[in-house]
């Protein structure tokens, strides 16, 4: 059976490679988007298709659809995009989840929300489980994008408690793929920009601390099972289990593109999360979800990607 869905911030990093699966699937799809770090290359061949539609339009005002499921995905997720205006963020994420939910109640829609590891705040738990309750600063310079998920997943457990309505909460763990924006400010797109440039790669800290990474790909098929999964509300961590220290990404990175650059190091910032990885088994419990994309195989799309978007200028 088919459905009609809505992608907000369909035209982001994630939000385009799950529009493009969903069609894949025979799906229609409804891409919602306001462009502030969305871009239409990113879904511009998809634009021919009689099962796409695109949207502008910021997500913090109410819009009315008819639709069967619901992907919230409208977000600023890297701090250099949070960060340059942190009360449109929080904003986002708040006032975006309420109208979606609203949304959802109203035409009784299936509705899916894209929460995040940064729920965890710095973690004192290793690996992180759903049920720990995270070592958030809710003052801090980060709180605009933590907070603002945090009562976005508490407005949907109310929702669904209060008016019965069908959520799905996911948190998403570092991804990293094609599309991810050259300025992003993330560490895969830094390091391979850097790299591919033979600039200094920048490590914040001694880069012991860990991350782990999970291919793109890989998280929207993990997104696209709980949507279809029933009766799991989650919330349910999606993301890599394996774990990379930051040295060690920068080493492979500049290894992977045959880099002259040196590496540099600088200060860590403000409540940057010293370890990072997801514990899965309820992924594979509840979806028989894991990623299957060792992280070099991932790198070397991601290199390819952005070669070429810095040989086009």
């Amino acid at each position: 059976m088919s459905h009609v869905n809505l992608v907000t911030g369909g035209a982001g990093f994630i939000g385009s490679h799950l529009c493009e699966a969903l069609l894949a699937r025979g799906e229609q799809v409804l891409c919602l988007d306001n462009f502030f770090t969305g871009r239409k290359q990113n879904i511009a061949h998809l634009l021919g298709s009689p099962q796409f539609e695109l949207v502008r339009h910021d997500v913090t005002n109410p819009i009315m659809l008819e639709v069967d499921r619901i992907y919230n995905f409208a977000c600023p997720a890297s701090p250099v995009h949070y960060q340059f205006n942190p009360v449109k963020t929080i904003k986002t994420s708040v006032m975006g989840a309420l109208n979606m939910l609203g949304l959802a109640k109203r035409v009784k829609a299936r509705v899916l929300q894209a929460s995040t590891s940064e729920v965890y705040g710095d973690p004192t738990v290793h690996p992180q489980v759903e049920s720990y309750w995270g070592n958030v600063n809710p003052i801090g310079i980060r709180s605009c994008y933590d907070e603002g998920k945090r009562v976005a997943e508490a407005l949907f457990f109310d929702y669904h408690r209060q008016n019965g309505v069908d959520i799905r909460v996911i948190r998403i763990f570092n991804t990293y793929g094609p599309r991810m924006l050259v300025n992003d400010g993330r560490v895969v797109s830094n390091f391979v920009v850097q790299a591919l440039r033979n600039h200094p790669i920048t490590i914040y800290g001694d880069g012991s601390q860990t991350r782990s990474f999970c291919y793109v790909s890989d998280l929207v098929d993990g997104i696209i099972r709980m949507m279809d999964c029933q009766d799991f509300t989650g919330p349910v961590n999606l993301g890599n289990p394996g774990e990379f220290t930051i040295k060690e990404l920068a080493e492979t990175v500049a290894e992977m593109t045959d880099s002259k650059s040196v590496i540099e190091y600088k200060p860590l910032p403000e409540n940057d999360p010293t370890r990072r990885r997801p514990d899965i088994t309820l992924a594979r419990e509840r979806l028989g979800w894991q990623p299957t994309i060792p992280l070099r195989e991932g790198l070397k799309e991601t290199i390819a990607y952005f070669r070429n978007v810095l040989a086009q200028g």
